[in-house]
């Protein structure tokens, strides 16, 4: 009989430490914890709670799912660095899904998902079109357009004002974000999956040095 699948996924993309643990299509564990700073300690500790409160060891894991952004840039390192040295310790594959996806996880139709990306802007995806539709950064004078008479689903940062601009419904999220990441991880198991990697749609914060480099004499 086949072994079914145990899938542990986290995020680290937003102000939150996040984790879930999926068996065949049910959660069996699962915490969220906001958190604007300090993942990087909090993270493997949190990861080795939902496996206990579980009975689940790393070496019973199938596959792990991690949120690869868009996002806060220190988070999303954490985690697809994680998931990359614990794939790579358990023999089992990695499988990133970004933060847009797992928002429109299990809402049927044109779903439009936002997250804040400071400053003004959004990131936004749509999905459930004919076409396959890429992440941008945009504000809500240049969101994407969807098909008339779509009547999108709105999730995510602002979306009743994108809701109301786009003729579509704000809804909430129907899963927490770990918990998504996990199903979708789950749907993806067995095929060709890219290795995780960031998901940067704008450049980071930092701004390059002013000072002069020093002379370094002969």
């Amino acid at each position: 009989m086949p072994k079914t699948p145990l899938i542990l996924a986290f995020d680290t993309s937003a102000a939150h430490c996040a984790a879930a643990l999926l068996s065949g299509d049910q959660i069996i564990a699962s915490i969220q914890e906001p958190m604007n700073k300090g993942q990087g300690e909090r993270l493997l500790g949190l990861c080795a709670e939902v496996l206990t409160s579980a009975a689940v060891a790393y070496s019973d894991l199938t596959a792990i799912g991690v949120g690869v952004g868009p996002g806060n840039f220190t988070g999303i390192r954490i985690a697809v660095s994680a998931a990359r040295g614990l794939a790579l310790g358990l023999g089992v594959p990695a499988i990133g899904v970004s933060h847009l996806q797992a928002l429109a996880y299990g809402h049927d139709g044109v779903v439009i998902s936002s997250i804040d990306a400071r400053q003004d802007k959004l990131f936004v995806q749509v999905f459930g079109t004919m076409d396959d539709r890429e992440p941008v950064m945009c504000g809500l004078d240049d969101l994407p357009a969807v098909p008339s008479r779509a009547d999108p689903i709105c999730v995510g940062h602002q979306a009743d004002l994108i809701a109301a601009l786009c003729n579509g419904t704000a809804l909430p999220p129907r899963s927490p974000v770990a918990e998504a990441t996990a199903h979708i991880a789950r749907a993806r198991l067995g095929m060709q999956n890219p290795r995780p990697a960031p998901l940067y749609l704008r450049p980071a914060d930092a701004a390059p040095a002013r000072d002069k480099p020093p002379t370094i004499l002969a």
